[in-house]
């Protein structure tokens, strides 16, 4: 068998490769990666914003090929697993920001596909007045999972109630709205064989009232979990000490804003959670509307049903902002004033969080 030599030339041209391959790498100081399940979309660009790179990866590639890269700025989309993937780049000495949707559509140019959003989130991501989502611990997700599946049993508690409602009216049976109306009432018309309601339908609302009683054990037991989680965190406590702040609203603030002095000021943290006008102003005329409604939109409902409470417990309490919300009531209306007093509450909530310190009552 005759020996031939080696080809120098291939081996030449794989070092050559991959010399040309860890520059590139060396250069990205900016990475968008659009996520997904499966498929994750890389774009890097350099300091001059050019690009670089363009990479398709699989899940299991993902974060090997991330490790082997210089330590530079990640951006991805505000979506299912970003925190993840957030906390994974930066044990990996990344610096990461989550941008939300939004922010980022502007940026996209051509079609919509995986390509182009990883493109639009590299260049978003290089705009310094881009706002970024706060990166939650896994501890953190943790309250918010339990909020989110409390929320969720709420809303099918609410729609069996109505189901009920719905299905008694079908027989003549009609109750007035709200859980606790046609919770009083409800046994006393399964238990009457007066009122010809059909032993199948009977039977029927009887496991559908079965049901609903679940789900008020559920959520019982949930809400007896945020209250553990109120106990164990000292931030939480120090925000229940504002009138109109209860454990929701507590634990999931605490949950969703890790650092508040990622906010300018309390105006900024209230606009955040989408409490502030909207603005439409042109040539120095300023024009205001409804609140924006931006943000965490279970936030804002927590601190508009707080300020509900306060509101409702008003009687003839004297102090300033007892006054100052039964002179905004006549003035401007309930709802208005709810959202006022949810917008002064949400600015006292970053207060004592950068201050550290409890709420003091304004004789």
């Amino acid at each position: 068998m005759r020996w031939t030599p080696p080809d120098f030339g291939v081996f030449a041209k794989l070092k050559v490769r991959n010399l040309k391959r860890e520059s590139i790498m060396n250069t990205i100081k900016t990475l968008g990666i659009d996520l997904a399940k499966n498929t994750f979309s890389l774009v890097g660009m350099n300091e001059q914003g050019k690009i670089t790179l363009r990479k398709t990866l699989s899940r299991k590639k993902l974060l090997p090929y991330i490790a082997q890269l210089n330590p530079c700025f990640i951006a991805m989309e505000a979506c299912s697993g970003a925190h993840y993937w957030a906390r994974q780049f930066n044990m990996l000495g990344h610096q990461v920001a989550i941008i939300a949707a939004k922010f980022i559509e502007p940026f996209r140019t051509g079609g919509k596909n995986d390509n182009n959003d990883a493109q639009a989130i590299c260049e978003a991501a290089m705009r310094p007045n881009i706002w970024h989502v706060p990166v939650k611990t896994a501890d953190q997700q943790a309250v918010m999972t339990l909020h989110r599946v409390r929320q969720g049993l709420v809303k099918e508690r609410t729609t069996m109630i109505n189901q009920l409602r719905g299905l008694l009216s079908e027989f003549g049976i009609v109750i007035a709205k709200g859980r606790y109306q046609l919770q009083d009432v409800i046994q006393d018309i399964l238990e009457d064989a007066d009122n010809n309601l059909p032993h199948l339908a009977r039977q029927m609302i009887d496991n559908l009232w079965q049901r609903v009683k679940q789900a008020n054990q559920q959520i019982l037991s949930y809400d007896r979990a945020l209250a553990q989680q109120v106990r164990e965190d000292t931030t939480a406590q120090r925000l229940m000490t504002i009138p109109g702040v209860g454990e929701q609203v507590a634990t999931a603030v605490s949950a969703n804003v890790p650092d508040p002095r990622l906010f300018k000021n309390s105006r900024q943290f209230c606009a955040w959670l989408g409490l502030v006008p909207r603005q439409f102003t042109t040539g120095g005329k300023i024009r205001l509307g409804r609140i924006t409604k931006r943000g965490d939109k279970y936030l804002r409902m927590c601190l508009i049903h707080g300020a509900r409470a306060v509101m409702a417990n008003l009687r003839d309490k004297q102090d300033k902002v007892s006054c100052w919300v039964r002179e905004l009531i006549v003035r401007r209306g309930y709802l208005r004033a709810a959202v006022a007093l949810a917008a002064r509450n949400a600015r006292l909530i970053w207060t004592l969080m950068v201050k550290q310190e409890d709420y003091k009552v304004v004789a």
